[in-house]
């Protein structure tokens, strides 16, 4: 493998190609309209390189248990291919980068909640989290729910509550999603010595917490349409893309292990996120259903352009 392909691999491209998704998808349904297609360039190749700095810093620091997992033991870091080293400077590289295209090239605020994603998957969850507490994932998921703040500040300059919204959906989206995947590899993560769920308190008491992160989800993903922000189109797809996991979640909660279910309901749950954020520029294509006009709720605002002087 060449080098080029390893330090690609180092990025995890398959994992950012939904966390650009998460981000760019809310660009579209602002109150500002239809973002110059240079701004999502700009968001687009930002986000790469901020998510893939994140990523090979969690390579470099994962690479002791990445010896121990089917899934990982193959990366570039643990089989020698590229030095540790090396892998933590390419990370912060990419990392600086993407912070200085963000505030040149979109702006101070984006720039800085993409930052923010990053520190607090390195530091939060990659160090302190996943190696110390089975609720490794629940609080240091938020890491990947940063995305949408990032796209929808890209394009209004302001953080709304509706961006609020979207950042919720990807935090509830993200147990029952990951969980999956950790009863799949159980006892993987328990020779590697990472407590989750599954590992610390068992798949039962993990499959209860799937469904009621679910249940909570569910509702949640209608925020946006009960606050006027998305319209008919939105909701609908959230209900019937939400049924669909919940019954993947009460199908695993009653069938035995072993049954393969649970990679089923991950790969479901990847579409699931996929689809729920492509429906949100659909349905601001075309309008319809609304319950009330958008109001919108800033939280915080930062200028994107000089102060004009008299």
């Amino acid at each position: 493998m060449s080098l080029a392909a390893d330090l690609l691999t180092l990025t995890k491209p398959r994992v950012i190609s939904l966390l650009l998704l998460t981000a760019v998808a809310p660009m579209f349904i602002t109150d500002a309209g239809v973002p110059p297609a240079a701004l999502v360039v700009w968001v687009i190749l930002g986000g790469y390189l901020m998510a893939g700095g994140a990523n090979a810093i969690n390579m470099w620091f994962d690479r002791d248990v990445d010896l121990h997992m089917s899934r990982t033991r193959e990366r570039p870091v643990p089989t020698g291919r590229i030095r540790p080293l090396a892998a933590l400077g390419f990370g912060i590289g990419l990392g600086v980068i993407s912070f200085v295209l963000f505030w040149n090239l979109v702006n101070p605020l984006s720039a800085s909640l993409a930052l923010a994603g990053l520190l607090f998957y390195v530091f939060i969850y990659t160090v302190w989290l996943k190696r110390s507490t089975p609720q490794n994932i629940v609080i240091g998921g938020a890491a990947g729910a940063f995305p949408p703040l990032v796209g929808w500040t890209a394009v209004t300059g302001r953080l709304d509550l509706a961006a609020v919204y979207l950042f919720a959906i990807v935090f509830y989206w993200t147990p029952p999603h990951f969980w999956a995947l950790a009863l799949m590899k159980r006892e993987e993560y328990a020779k590697a010595g990472i407590p989750m769920m599954p590992v610390v308190h068992g798949a039962h008491r993990t499959k209860v917490q799937m469904l009621g992160y679910t249940i909570i989800l569910v509702p949640l993903t209608l925020l946006p349409w009960l606050s006027g922000t998305q319209g008919a189109i939105y909701a609908g797809t959230a209900l019937l893309l939400g049924a669909r996991l919940l019954w993947y979640c009460v199908r695993l909660f009653r069938e035995s292990e072993g049954s393969g279910l649970p990679w089923k309901m991950y790969r479901y749950s990847l579409g699931y996120l996929a689809l729920l954020f492509v429906a949100m520029g659909v349905d601001r294509a075309f309008p319809v259903g609304h319950l009330r006009p958008p109001v919108e709720v800033t939280l915080l605002e930062v200028p994107t352009t000089p102060l004009k002087t008299p």
